[in-house]
């Protein structure tokens, strides 16, 4: 049974260039995240690699789950968890013969058909949102909701993971909503004090476990 996480971490510099891919994999684990997900939009591939090894590396002597985002060539290479993949990413079946069985797949939805399509698909779980209005993801659409996601998660027998806006404050509003888990990036990334964030979102994730 391949373990999901409950607070997943997306790495970010784009938004913020004060802390690094590395930099923000530390702190995140050391405040209590248990899946890290690399997330680089552009680049070389030769230094995404290089970068996502060492964050491999990180997550493993920590025993933390580390999943790449879009990029299968760079999960493939580092021998990465995982892999996450967007509606118009590379599609998911073809990901899982490449990766195999026992590798995370995980998909995007931002409504209920979206959602069943991931689990057509094979997905192990589903990241659903926005859930809230977020400025985190440029391609994201507008907040779908609590009550979709609610829907979503009583429909879907998979781990929903809530992203988009996710705070302290309304992380018991989605776990009430039957979500597994949550996934940020701004909330972590781009805070003064990234680990201080994460044990914040960390408490607010056990607090109102389901």
């Amino acid at each position: 049974m391949k373990q999901i996480g409950r607070l997943h971490v997306l790495t970010d510099i784009t938004l913020q260039n004060r802390f690094s891919h590395l930099d923000l994999t530390e702190m995140a684990i050391s405040g209590g995240a248990d899946t890290i997900q690399y997330r680089q939009k552009c680049g070389s591939t030769r230094e995404m690699i290089e970068v996502a090894r060492e964050m491999k590396s990180i997550c493993s002597k920590a025993g933390i789950t580390f999943i790449v985002n879009d990029r299968i060539d760079i999960a493939l290479a580092v021998k990465a968890d995982g892999i996450h993949l967007g509606q118009d990413d590379f599609p998911a079946p073809l990901a899982r013969e490449l990766l195999g069985r026992e590798r995370i797949i995980g998909g995007s939805a931002g409504s209920v058909e979206e959602a069943r399509k991931c689990l057509s698909e094979g997905v192990d779980y589903i990241g659903f949102g926005p859930v809230y209005t977020t400025t985190s993801k440029g391609d994201a659409g507008p907040a779908v909701g609590i009550e979709i996601m609610k829907q979503v998660s009583g429909e879907i027998p998979l781990p929903i993971i809530a992203i988009g806006g996710v705070s302290p404050e309304n992380t018991p509003d989605v776990i009430r909503a039957g979500a597994h888990g949550i996934a940020v990036i701004s909330a972590i990334c781009c805070q003064g004090d990234p680990e201080l964030a994460t044990r914040t979102l960390h408490r607010a994730l056990n607090e109102f476990r389901s």
